[in-house]
């Protein structure tokens, strides 16, 4: 052999044209009309390219927000609640008259933040922190038991750094209990 290897050199440019040739015809079959795109993960995936880009390696990975939020309930998984609300049950059977004057105060109470239907889109929801609980859907989790609203409601949020008000100053127990009847009752409009 006496080129001194320039041989391999002379192919190169047809390897490349042959790469380049496959490379379009990938593109131009991927856009067909009709072929559907690879669906993107509703959750967080790695193998997709753009996970280095989340910040998965902090220590905390909840926003202040959220971790206001979940303290409640953390501290009930586990601890329960306090001894004064241990065991609470409420006495009052949902029934039209007890569901009537649980949603008088609920909304002369708890509208402004919760929202008319407990979706937390009240007026003055923005205005607390961390957001208003969306009750509609709480209130349906088994974390929602008799003796958990009432200590949320009476106690308010001042404990794990929540703006929700105390209500055991400002309610009696039996009005506290009515308006766990109406939430419970799903939040029903006045007939």
């Amino acid at each position: 052999m006496t080129d001194n290897g320039k041989s391999g050199r002379r192919g190169r440019p047809v390897l490349f044209a042959i790469l380049a040739l496959t490379i379009a015809a990938a593109g131009a079959i991927a856009a067909v009309p009709g072929s559907k795109p690879e669906p993107k993960a509703a959750y967080p995936d790695m193998w997709h390219p753009d996970w280095l880009l989340e910040d998965w390696w902090s220590l905390d990975p909840l926003d202040p927000g959220r971790r206001k939020r979940m303290a409640r309930h953390r501290h009930y998984m586990d601890h329960g609640v306090p001894e004064p609300y241990r065991g609470e049950r409420n006495p009052y059977a949902v029934s039209p008259e007890v569901v009537a004057e649980g949603r008088a105060l609920y909304a002369a109470n708890c509208r402004d933040c919760h929202g008319a239907v407990g979706m937390g889109d009240g007026d003055m929801a923005l205005a607390v922190s961390p957001s208003p609980a969306l009750l509609a859907f709480m209130i349906q989790t088994p974390l929602a038991v008799d003796e958990y609203l009432m200590w949320s409601i009476s106690e308010g949020g001042a404990l794990f750094g929540s703006d929700m008000p105390s209500f055991k100053d400002r309610l009696s127990i039996a009005e506290i209990w009515k308006i766990i009847a109406y939430m419970r009752a799903g939040f029903p409009r006045a007939e």
